[in-house]
């Protein structure tokens, strides 16, 4: 696996690699690699011919008194992780290399409407970073093909209209949600969990399921059953963020006339803020 820090070292071999006839698939991350990060470099490899994995804690995306400086950082077993899947480069760089010496100072990219809600709400200026950093990156590898997980989904749509708006000719890949045994979703925040607090947080896949349940059965009261969820996560001790019933193309509150839905919710346990979504179809009645 190649590894690199700089930008004009990536671009020469990337070059080589698109004069060589191969395609490029690109998978960014920030690190603290888990068994959902290794599926992410599993599934571009069934879909280019060289991976090309980042590790970058992005500045940009995290608020003032978010946890930038604890985010937890794991170089060596991360790049032995990468190792083991037959990743073909990590591109590691640092802060300096990808935005230079004046982080207020940089250009950035504003994707409208998707990002005023739920996560974008909560945290000003995250998807702001997002889409800033995936730009860069889409720039700097010009991948054929790039994969992300699922389970920041609304992440995974304002990338996909970042895309659009500004033509990046990629394939944009989703990836399912990885989990535990017990259903919690896989995450890098998931280490700040005690063990007690990691099997109760398994309550929120099982509220995100039982809402889906109701709704197949034909209860269309989405305040209702918002309600009835985050009722039933304060009373396990969580802080629910939000808990919605949305069209699952557009992230609107859910109506009766939609047949595609997500549910998004983001709930606190104790010192990790926790994603999670459920996606379903309803049949044509």
């Amino acid at each position: 696996m190649h590894t690199i820090s700089n930008k004009r070292p990536l671009r020469e071999l990337l070059t080589d690699t698109r004069q060589a006839g191969q395609t490029i698939a690109l998978v960014p991350t920030m690190g603290n690699l888990h068994a959902g990060h290794l599926q992410l470099v599993k599934v571009a490899k069934t879909k280019a011919d060289f991976v090309v994995c980042t590790i970058f804690v992005n500045p940009l995306q995290f608020g003032p008194h978010e946890d930038l400086d604890a985010y937890p950082r794991t170089l060596g077993e991360d790049i032995a992780k990468l190792t083991s899947v037959d990743c073909d480069c990590l591109f590691i760089p640092a802060v300096s290399e990808i935005y230079g010496s004046d982080l207020s100072a940089q250009s950035t990219v504003q994707v409208p409407e998707l990002t005023n809600l739920y996560c974008g709400k909560s945290r000003p200026g995250h998807f702001e970073g997002v889409a800033t950093i995936v730009c860069k990156l889409f720039n700097l590898v010009q991948p054929n093909v790039a994969v992300f997980g699922l389970k920041d989904y609304q992440q995974f749509l304002v990338i996909q209209k970042m895309t659009a708006d500004l033509e990046f000719n990629i394939d944009l890949v989703g990836v399912a949600i990885q989990r535990e045994a017990h259903g919690l979703a896989l995450s890098s925040r998931n280490r700040y969990l005690n063990d007690e607090q990691q099997q109760k947080a398994a309550l929120i896949y099982q509220s995100l399921l039982d809402i889906e349940k109701r709704i197949k059965k034909g209860n269309l009261d989405f305040s209702s059953l918002e309600a009835l969820a985050v009722q039933r996560l304060d009373d396990t001790g969580f802080k629910v963020d939000y808990f919605s019933i949305c069209n699952a193309n557009t992230l609107r509150a859910a109506s009766k006339l939609d047949r595609e839905f997500v549910i998004l919710t983001a709930v606190q346990v104790g010192p990790s803020r926790l994603l999670d979504n459920v996606r379903f179809t309803l049949d044509k009645q």
